[in-house]
């Protein structure tokens, strides 16, 4: 009986160690300054402003409609619909190590687009949100 209750007793320990073990992990990605998925990372507007600032060899990318985007998009954004990634992408975005920048209105497709992205190869791709977020300068080129 002490042998049963002994080895449900570490049981019981193990299963709390690994418990605290995946929660340690996921605490250290919050303090990252952003959420990983797959071979993309999430982060809020104002920190992709502060990346974009500290990143010399970046693409912008829009991924809304491009009647949205003639609407009023970032600056320097290049638009590529979600609807279209994996067919012309690769000739937009030749590079698969360049960071990537990714949004569109509200934050939906932006992630949709950045796990195609992933899927496609590409190492450094940022998704952040919606442009309702942004507060740097929107043209209408």
């Amino acid at each position: 009986m002490k042998k049963i209750k002994l080895c449900i007793m570490l049981c019981m320990v193990l299963a709390a160690g690994v418990l605290l073990n995946a929660c340690m992990g996921k605490a250290d990605k919050a303090q990252e300054g952003g959420e990983q998925t797959g071979s993309w990372r999430q982060v809020d507007a104002k920190d992709a402003a502060l990346l974009m600032e500290d990143a010399s060899d970046y693409v912008i990318l829009d991924v809304r409609t491009q009647e949205e985007y003639d609407q009023g998009h970032i600056k320097g954004a290049v638009c590529i619909p979600n609807e279209t990634i994996g067919e012309e992408v690769s000739e937009k975005l030749p590079q698969k190590d360049q960071t990537i920048f990714v949004y569109c209105r509200s934050g939906n497709r932006s992630k949709q687009a950045s796990s195609k992205l992933a899927a496609l190869g590409y190492t450094d791709v940022v998704e952040f949100g919606g442009i309702s977020d942004w507060d740097g300068e929107i043209v209408t080129e």
